[in-house]
């Protein structure tokens, strides 16, 4: 009897230090429990401070387009034409956010192939306040939703600029959301979505560096724009008539909104306030002077004055060529991208537009779809890891990323972007514009175009502006 009592009170013994030390492993020491709660009270501070940036640089980047790309293009046309093009730009806001809201979130990030996404996020089904790991770990996936959305708005506005003062407006809607699907939707999952074939981050086949839309934004648009000026034709009197724009004020207005929005437009591609945001905030404006610079420099030097025109031109240059190295390139080398971009986009419009002989009514495809090639390209020479360490090892440690760091294959890899880019534009612009012309019928009447668009398609007039 004595020995079972042993035997009993051994195991209660043995009971009372296993539960002790399962007391002990689940119950945090207090200093640990402090460091705990400090650890997640700095988590927090950062997920807020990531989140506030990154809504602002939304907000800035919906300015980009309304006002500032209306009025920058609603400045360069001709008084009866301005109301149809701000028209233009602020029906896309609309329009294009709708269409994101329904399926084009889902088709552009939502996992899928590597040219298209799925439909998981369709109707913004589990886009809510938890973050995507894959995108960013510390904004709501919403916020991520929301910032790309103003980057979908953005891009089609910028076509317009091309076929300008002669497209019905029935047409545009029509072109507008066939062009979203077929174009813009693809690019940027291939650069930006889970799986996407261009995507350096997630595992691309071909890893294409494109910070904030070189490929997908002004590429994309740049080339659908030559495309529709070919495909539309000139405007009635172009090139024998002078058409200069009714307000170059407003044009600087715009220009100048512009050069600020373009600062969530890039600094926000970081997807945090880090110093990532900084570097890319930094090589904008340092693009866009030089660019501005440049463009005025090479005028004055042709003409024998810089204009005011051309100095906004220059300046907006700048920020298209900047946009996919922004978060890539040092200060200097930006300084450089700036300088040729400025150049050669100058070129491009005030040479090889007259040469050629297509109505680009408002330089789209010389700016951006030249600027946009351009700095895709010079991404490729100008990157860095010292900026930005985006490829590493099996073991963590970082490897090249562009010319400049020995890494020369990068530059045929932003090639194969570029050439993607443009084929994926040509092709889709071209096909949607042969649907829609055979549909609906894509240029107004003569009579309409000489009355103006802003009365022959909207019944109102701008003279006063």
């Amino acid at each position: 009897m004595h020995r079972y009592r042993i035997f009993f009170l051994a195991l209660l013994l043995c009971a009372g230090v296993r539960l002790a030390a399962a007391q002990s492993e689940v119950q945090p020491s207090p200093a640990e429990q402090k460091i705990a709660r400090l650890e997640a009270q700095i988590a927090d501070a950062k997920s807020a401070g990531d989140n506030s940036w990154m809504l602002v640089s939304s907000a800035l980047v919906l300015m980009m387009t309304g006002p500032g790309l209306a009025l920058f293009y609603g400045g360069l046309v001709r008084k009866k034409n301005v109301l149809s093009v701000m028209m233009q730009s602020f029906m896309l806001m609309a329009i294009i956010s709708v269409l994101w809201a329904l399926v084009g979130y889902s088709l552009a990030f939502a996992p899928g192939n590597s040219f298209l996404g799925g439909l998981s996020h369709a109707f913004l089904r589990g886009v809510g306040g938890t973050p995507d790991a894959d995108y960013s770990s510390t904004i709501p996936l919403q916020t991520f939703m929301v910032y790309q959305l103003m980057f979908a708005i953005i891009t089609p506005a910028l076509i317009t600029g091309a076929f300008a003062e002669r497209m019905k407006f029935s047409a545009m809607v029509a072109f507008m959301i066939l062009w979203f699907f077929i174009v813009y939707a693809p690019m940027a999952h291939m650069v930006w979505g889970k799986g996407g074939f261009l995507n350096a981050a997630l595992g691309g086949r071909v890893p294409t560096l494109d910070f904030a839309g070189g490929t997908v934004v002004h590429i994309t648009s740049g080339v659908s724009a030559l495309v529709c000026a070919l495909f539309l034709g000139k405007r009635l009197g172009y090139p024998r008539e002078p058409m200069p724009p009714h307000s170059v004020v407003l044009s600087v207005i715009g220009a100048c909104l512009l050069w600020v929005g373009w600062f969530g437009f890039n600094a926000g591609s970081a997807l945090s306030a880090g110093s990532l945001a900084s570097s890319a905030f930094v090589a904008t404006h340092l693009s866009a002077a030089m660019a501005t610079i440049a463009w005025a420099v090479m005028e004055w030097i042709r003409n024998g004055k810089p204009s005011v025109l051309g100095a906004i031109s220059g300046s907006v240059a700048g920020l298209v060529a900047i946009t996919p190295a922004a978060g890539f390139v040092t200060p200097m080398s930006a300084l450089v991208i700036g300088l040729i971009a400025g150049s050669v986009c100058y070129l491009m419009v005030a040479k090889v537009k007259g040469i050629f002989g297509y109505d680009d009514s408002l330089d789209a495809f010389g700016v951006h779809g030249a600027g946009g090639t351009l700095g895709a390209l010079l991404t490729g020479i100008f990157a860095t890891s010292a900026v930005n360490s985006i490829f590493k090892d099996s073991k963590g440690a970082v490897l090249p990323v562009g010319l400049v760091d020995g890494h020369g294959g990068q530059l045929l890899n932003q090639a194969i972007g570029v050439l993607i880019a443009w084929c994926i534009a040509a092709v889709g612009t071209y096909v949607i514009l042969r649907i829609v012309d055979a549909v609906i019928g894509l240029r107004i009447p003569p009579d309409d175009e000489i009355m103006g668009l802003d009365l022959s398609q909207h019944g109102e007039e701008g003279y006063n502006i």
